[in-house]
């Protein structure tokens, strides 16, 4: 198994059980708003390597145990740990841009840099298929219009702001890395930017 995927899946396993185990330690490295505001932002990374409880644990690393090779097979270790830490943070901004005035809004996970990698995967092998029949990019517009209607809808306990932020930079940055998938694969490009296209004029018709 690759190094940096060790690495990673270590680091969530090693501070996850702390965390279960740890209710303080839990506490002190959550995404907590308020927190975050006054001045913790070493929150906005910690709290994607803690977990809410084994299975939340177990179904983020196994995703990234299976969509990881394709992000770094094809562009290599050191841009694979870039996808990963940047989706990681674009999901935390997001969720602060979209949460910022919720001062008790607390989330955990590595949702939103799992995200990155499954979307920039989808992005680097247009063939994926997802659970065996559905084409990968239609599993991802259909996830991010999924994470557009929880952001509005509010009606469940799932991080959907960082599940999209995430997307939003294994995106970017994969198309940074590999820039001829404009070219090579343009159609899976303009296809997965639609639901971030819905996104952000929902956002700024006031709509979301």
């Amino acid at each position: 198994m690759n190094i940096f995927l060790i690495g990673i899946i270590a680091a969530n396993i090693i501070f996850s059980l702390k965390g279960f185990d740890d209710i303080s330690f839990f506490r002190k490295f959550e995404f907590h708003v308020g927190s975050i505001r006054s001045g913790e932002q070493i929150r906005m990374v910690s709290s994607a390597f803690l977990h809410a409880d084994i299975p939340h644990l177990a179904f983020n690393m196994l995703t990234l145990y299976f969509f990881a090779p394709y992000v770094y097979e094809n562009l290599g270790n050191l841009p694979f740990l870039l996808i990963y830490l940047a989706s990681l943070i674009f999901g935390s901004l997001l969720t602060m841009i979209f949460h910022k005035d919720d001062y008790s809004y607390r989330a955990v996970g590595a949702s939103g840099a799992v995200t990155g990698i499954v979307y920039s995967a989808i992005l680097l092998e247009s063939r994926i298929m997802i659970y065996g029949f559905i084409p990968g990019y239609l599993f991802g517009i259909i996830y991010l219009l999924y994470s557009i209607y929880g952001m509005k809808t509010k009606n469940d306990n799932i991080g959907h702001t960082a599940h999209f932020g995430g997307a939003i930079g294994g995106y970017a940055i994969t198309l940074l890395e590999q820039p001829t998938l404009f070219s090579n694969n343009l159609m899976t490009v303009l296809i997965l930017a639609i639901p971030i296209v819905i996104l952000f004029v929902m956002a700024k018709q006031g709509k979301i």
